[in-house]
């Protein structure tokens, strides 16, 4: 299966509207500049916002905004310059509960569920319960028709680009899929927007 196929506009429509009905804010965006543009409406400037490593931010210019332009209290590069050995509990907590994060999935189904994985673990949260709002930038190639789909195209698609990125960037054998997120309906209204894209954008 081609796991890079973008989405045609009625299934996109149909995922819309199943995340709203999950109490899941969702929008639709024709490119990567209109997805910077309304990443950066939502977010409040001086914010405390973590963005999560994610290919999809890197390539929005996103990541490099938030984390560099001085408008946000970006928290990245606060956990980068402390010491995991004496500081790891705080680097913890700091990281599982800014009140605003931002990253991305690995796949949505048709009826509103979205799924993350991950080697460490370390987004799942704050996605989860830890940060007060959720943004997920979401290349539109990347909802499949359900479930089944969505475990194919972790395994079969992410999993192995993702095990080369790491490779290239940290000198390690590759990745896993050690633990995962499945986020079925939110309960707080608002807390989640995702933001779909008419691209083809990350993993």
């Amino acid at each position: 299966m081609a796991w890079d196929n973008k989405a045609d506009k009625k299934t996109v429509e149909k995922t819309i509207a199943s995340l709203k009905a999950n109490n899941i804010n969702a929008f639709f965006v024709k490119n990567s500049s209109e997805a910077k543009k309304k990443v950066l409406e939502l977010l409040p400037k001086k914010a405390e916002v973590m963005t999560m490593t994610s290919v999809t931010l890197e390539a929005t210019g996103i990541a490099k905004e938030i984390n560099e332009s001085g408008d946000y209290n970006a928290i990245r590069d606060k956990l980068y310059s402390m010491d995991r050995k004496t500081q790891g509990k705080r680097m913890q907590e700091i990281g599982a509960t800014p009140d605003w994060v931002i990253g991305s999935v690995h796949a949505v189904t048709e009826d509103g569920r979205l799924l993350i994985a991950s080697a460490s673990g370390s987004q799942l949260p704050a996605y989860a319960y830890g940060s007060l709002n959720v943004i997920w930038v979401i290349g539109i190639q990347k909802i499949v028709k359900n479930l089944d789909e969505a475990f194919k195209r972790i395994y079969e698609h992410s999993l192995p680009l993702e095990s080369e990125r790491a490779r290239k960037a940290y000198g390690v054998p590759g990745s896993a899929v050690n633990k995962m997120l499945i986020l079925n309906k939110e309960m707080q209204q608002g807390r989640i927007n995702v933001i779909f894209v008419d691209e083809v954008l990350g993993f």
